[in-house]
């Protein structure tokens, strides 16, 4: 039909017509678009569930899966392990433990923060995945992840906490992250893209939120939870109400806590993370955190305040000075511990509470091990015991034998695959680490792993560790330093030498042991396709790191791998020297580290609310939002410009 434009109500009624229609068509394409969409999520769903694992559980029963993650907790001061020195009591870390297992050679293939967890995510080695260091690696986050693969299952996926990967999450219906390292007190944090502050202590608020999150979750689904621990990063900054928690304890000093580095080579004399040159004023509390709000300030000086005056009046030197800070770095990094400790009873309890505890797997695992004092160390990085080496501590209700003990080589690299087994999900052919499950179970496959490989690639960088690689076996570990500075080889046997205080690489007696060793790092490197020479990516740029940071506008400011409170310089922290009563502590914070310009609203959290009662121990309100971030919900925008530009041009058709 021809409409006659100079009929006024005619007009009017064509132009009607053609709205009505453009609209009913607007709705059916809107239907057909959800339609579809929900036909691909469910394709999805069952092309990851449909090659589920034998013996797990079905679909209707899948477990829900609780990983909480620390951040440098070192395997000694978890009481479950017992440790010689009894540092702590971590009675809730322990009681998945009874209630589970406990793995006693768990390796980390790079032992550092953001390579661990880009390791946990993907499954693979720091090569395969791309995030090689902290100083300028940044995640790809468009690579498979096994969160992805469970929320394409039907999981519902949060991480809370810690990120550490520069890149926005992906794979997770919901994030509330920590920008870079985060900060101790009264935390800027990043949530689904909005800058938001909150009050408190981060552990608490980190259990806070994720307790929230459990409550406010979709209960007929399966749900995955990361929470992710900044504590007991350096500089290990205790909450309030655990200050003095030790009663002025005395602790027992590590044999090696004087360690002159004899029996080895030069990359272990020449590293830059010693109690006695790169222990810094806030590290050691001289100096305080710049974040603290008014009351909090006033606890931390009743605590601090009397030990630093009667510090400053002894003035140790030397070995007195070192003995000193050893007593002082194990009162607060244990102090973080406690509130760690304290979170994962919450989480237990609030499962328990909530009936989920039967159905629900909890790992508490940590990215990487850390020295206490031995070899008169702080820190981690090296292929040696305590940094190699973390904690894990598996509870699966039905599956794993209550109170048993695992020496079977495993790895954070495992992860993925376990997890995903768990769900019934079929694990991509491409990950490096077999599930953990048939472990779990007490079976140890005939085929299980007899050799680890690990490799270091941060140098130069924080604490001026040597780029090195090696393999571990059950005594054995070779251990290969390639800079053209430091090209040497170093074998240990850990039988006889537990310490690792004395290299017989080129002993006669040990010929044959490194020979085999040597073949055996030959076949790792192949088979896992370690390039050879390192990729450029792994050059160590000393510019600002990649752009579009989460945590802050600013990266180059936020960047971990320039945040080194010793600036790897050991020439200018001679502990004689260092004496805290005459450095000012603003220039004193260490790498410019200070926690209170690492909001990324440039906002003193501290400051924000001081007339606010804050003790450290809770959240003292809800979290309030700030500058919106320009890359929000960047995956889901481009999903529904994609559905918006076809619904628009259906609408556009019918009304031309």
């Amino acid at each position: 039909m021809r409409l006659d434009t100079t009929d006024a109500p005619a007009k009017h009624a064509a132009k009607t017509l053609v709205i009505a229609t453009a609209i009913a068509l607007y709705a059916i394409a809107f239907a057909t678009f959800t339609n579809l969409a929900v036909a691909a999520d469910d394709t999805v769903a069952a092309n990851s569930t449909k090659a589920a694992v034998p013996g797990t559980t079905t679909a209707a029963r899948r477990p829900n899966i609780v990983f909480i993650f620390s951040d440098d907790h070192a395997w000694q001061a978890v009481s479950a392990y017992g440790e010689s020195r009894r540092l702590l009591d971590t009675p809730n870390i322990d009681r998945i433990a009874k209630q589970g297992v406990r793995f006693d050679r768990c390796l980390v293939p790079n032992s550092i923060c953001g390579p661990s967890r880009a390791t946990v995510l993907t499954g693979k080695y720091s090569h395969a995945n791309g995030f090689y260091n902290n100083t300028n690696s940044r995640f790809d986050g468009t690579q498979t992840t096994f969160p992805k693969l469970l929320r394409g299952a039907g999981y519902q996926t949060a991480v809370i906490g810690k990120w550490h990967l520069v890149s926005e999450p992906t794979g997770f219906d919901h994030w509330h992250i920590l920008p870079g390292q985060g900060v101790y007190y009264n935390p800027p944090m990043i949530r689904d893209g909005q800058n938001v502050k909150h009050q408190g202590y981060v552990t608490d608020i980190i259990t806070d939120l994720s307790v929230e999150w459990l409550k406010g979750r979709d209960k007929t689904k399966p749900f995955m939870l990361m929470c992710q621990h900044k504590a007991p990063h350096r500089e290990w900054a205790p909450a309030l109400r655990h200050l003095g928690h030790n009663g002025d304890r005395v602790y027992p000093e590590p044999d090696t806590l004087f360690d002159d580095y004899a029996g080895r080579g030069k990359a272990e004399r020449e590293q830059d993370m010693t109690l006695a040159q790169t222990f810094t004023p806030l590290d050691a509390k001289l100096a305080t955190p710049a974040q603290l709000n008014a009351e909090q300030r006033a606890q931390w000086d009743a605590y601090y305040g009397p030990r630093n005056e009667a510090f400053r009046k002894q003035n140790p030197q030397g070995r007195d000075l070192v003995k000193w800070r050893y007593q002082r770095y194990l009162h607060d990094y244990l102090g973080c511990i406690k509130a760690v400790d304290e979170s994962v009873g919450r989480l237990l309890q609030f499962l328990d509470d909530e009936g989920l505890a039967d159905n629900t797997i909890v790992m508490y695992s940590s990215d990487q091990g850390f020295f206490l004092g031995e070899h008169g160390w702080f820190d981690k990085r090296w292929i040696f015991e305590e940094s190699l080496r973390t904690p894990l501590v598996v509870r699966w209700p039905g599956v794993a034998k209550p109170g048993s003990v695992n020496n079977d080589l495993v790895s954070n690299v495992d992860f993925a695959a376990t997890f995903l087994e768990a769900a019934g999900v079929a694990a991509p052919a491409d990950l490096q680490g077999p599930s953990l499950a048939p472990l779990l179970r007490g079976q140890t496959p005939q085929d299980w792993r007899q050799s680890f490989y690990y490799h270091y690639y941060e140098f130069p960088g924080p604490h001026s560790v040597r780029r090195h690689y090696g393999v571990v076996d059950r005594r054995y570990k070779l251990v290969r330093f390639y800079e053209p500075q430091v090209d040497a080889w170093e074998l240990f046997d850990l039988e006889k030498d537990p310490r690792e205080m004395r290299s017989v690489y080129g002993d006669p007696a040990y010929a044959e042991t490194a020979k085999r060793l040597h073949a055996e790092l030959d076949r790792l490197r192949r088979e896992l396709k370690v390039p050879d020479p390192d990729p450029a990516e792994t050059e160590i740029r000393l510019g600002p790191p990649a752009k579009n940071n989460p945590a802050k506008k600013n990266p180059a400011k936020n960047n971990p791998g320039i945040n080194n409170p010793g600036k790897n310089n050991p020439g200018k922290n001679n502990p004689e020297k260092n004496n805290p009563e005459k450095n000012n502590p603003e220039k004193n914070n260490p790498g410019k580290d200070n926690p209170g310009k690492d909001n990324p609203g440039k906002d003193n959290p501290g400051k924000d609310n001081p007339g606010k009662k804050d003790s450290g121990t809770n959240r003292a309100g809800k979290d309030e939002p700030a500058n919106t971030n320009p890359a929000q919900n960047a995956g889901t925008a481009k999903q529904a410009s994609g559905a918006h530009t076809v619904l628009s041009n259906v609408v556009l058709s019918a009304a031309r």
